[in-house]
């Protein structure tokens, strides 16, 4: 591909313009010869059947998406990839809570630079994988003795920082974790995870949102861990903050049974029905995983407009289960996508998981349409992350280009009208080739524009294990 050609247009800024060949468009159908032009890192206009590339604009092979949203993600989680597989250290007995321990070791040896650098990799795997937005579940806050760096938020400003670099917007998800469990403390480096509690969290909190207060690429939203991790009297102020500053409140729910059982045991209650009567559900909530629920759980996450973010790669890998996607989605719980341990990153690849996790479950086929899974990888999740105005080609809207070839070896053959189901049902991260995030190009032929990602990974891994 050429250069796209940035003219110079006087006090409105630069423009740049796109001519793709094919393209996703509002509301759900794909376009021929689409020419977008970009000023300011937004949309400035959209135009349908356009013939040919006019001059100056760059050409986009293949099928054009708008951004994909990561909805859920631990950044350090990258270094534990082949590091966890190995049944025969654990026959029979590998868990989610015995790779849970595996995970706390990573932990423990992390500190602003180390994180700094494997963060911006991680990252820059998601840009090469058309991901422009990432929503960061943010609880490694401290020194690995518990004790604060010199500034409390050392941990998170690395996290903006690789994600600004790797060319992300991101939604840094300050996480409440007060206890080891329903009842425990934090012990060991789960120590570095909490800040006592939830008021000394509040404060820590507000000083990272006050940071980047008018910075459009950074949203400073909330989370609580678990309800093991956070009593109900402590959930009120981590709910205030969400409510004060109109920003997403996420949390993980009901990812195991045991997670339930312990849940019940204390509080007679679900996780869903806990965090339902201390008022954090609703449409800036989402719930990350909600494997494990009962018909009175799915009603009040669909009757609250509560996302549910599903992580079926995570989930596999864990054997956590399959959630119940659909009949969460029809009850009025929008769907979205993580990576979460960030095993693999590919929201393709999690799209199609949600349809074969239900074929699975059911023993019946098509269950989603390839366009509701990319609306849930594209609009849906950036409105989750709290960027509204994102994952979608219209005028106005941030400007994101993610380009898609369809002349690969998984993607040969595609029907140019059927260019959405070969991309959900067939395509991979691989297949990328292009992406314009916020109108930066920071991918171009498959590289990243800060070079070599894989070395980056390597090193970066490396220095933590």
């Amino acid at each position: 591909m050429t250069a796209s050609k940035t003219e110079d247009t006087g006090p409105g800024g630069a423009v740049t313009a796109y001519w793709c060949e094919l393209a996703w468009l509002p509301p759900g159908e794909i376009a021929e010869g689409v020419l977008v032009t970009v000023a300011e890192g937004r949309f400035s206009d959209i135009v349908r059947d356009v013939p040919a590339p006019p001059p100056g604009a760059e050409r986009l092979a293949g099928l054009t998406l708008p951004g994909l949203a990561n909805a859920h993600s631990h950044a350090f989680h990258r270094a534990l990839r082949g590091h966890t597989h190995d049944c025969a250290a654990e026959p029979g007995e590998a868990t989610f809570w015995t790779w849970r321990e595996q995970m706390y070791g990573v932990a423990g040896r992390l500190d602003p630079d180390s994180y700094l650098a494997l963060a911006r990799a991680t990252y820059a795997e998601m840009a090469l994988a058309g991901i422009t937005s990432v929503a960061e579940f943010h609880y490694l806050h401290h020194g690995p003795d518990g004790m604060s760096y010199a500034d409390p938020n050392a941990m998170g400003h690395a996290l903006v920082q690789a994600a600004m670099e790797a060319g992300l917007r991101i939604s840094l998800l300050d996480t409440c974790y007060l206890s080891g469990g329903v009842g425990v403390p934090l012990t060991g480096v789960q120590r570095r995870f909490g800040d006592g509690d939830a008021e000394r969290w509040a404060i820590r909190a507000e000083a990272l949102a006050a940071a980047y207060k008018g910075e459009p690429a950074v949203e400073v939203g909330a989370a609580i861990h678990s309800v093991r991790a956070v009593a109900p009297e402590q959930m009120r102020l981590v709910v205030a903050f969400s409510d004060h500053h109109a920003v997403p409140l996420h949390a993980h729910v009901s990812e195991q049974r045991a997670e339930n059982a312990a849940c019940v045991e204390m509080y007679s209650a679900s996780p869903v029905q806990v965090l339902h009567e201390h008022g954090a559900l609703g449409p800036r909530s989402t719930a990350v995983h909600a494997t494990h629920l009962s018909d009175v759980d799915i009603a009040l996450l669909g009757q609250s407009s509560t996302h549910i973010c599903m992580c079926p790669t995570t989930e596999r890998d864990l054997a956590d289960g399959i959630g119940q996607a659909r009949a969460l989605f029809e009850a009025g719980a929008p769907i979205t996508l993580g990576t979460d341990s960030n095993a693999v990153i590919d929201l393709f690849e999690e799209a199609r998981a949600v349809e074969f996790g239900e074929r699975l479950a059911t023993e019946r086929r098509c269950h989603w349409t390839a366009a509701e899974l990319l609306t849930a990888a594209t609009s849906t999740g950036h409105a989750s992350l709290g960027f509204p105005d994102g994952g979608t080609l219209c005028p106005g809207a941030w400007a994101d280009l993610v380009s898609v070839r369809l002349d690969s070896v998984r993607t040969a053959g595609a029907d140019p009208a059927r260019a959405v189901e070969t991309v959900v049902f067939a395509a991979t991260a691989a297949d990328v080739h292009s992406v314009v995030s916020g109108g930066r190009r920071v991918v171009s032929e498959g590289r990243h524009v800060l070079g070599d990602v894989g070395a980056m990974l390597s090193e970066a891994i490396g220095q933590v294990r």
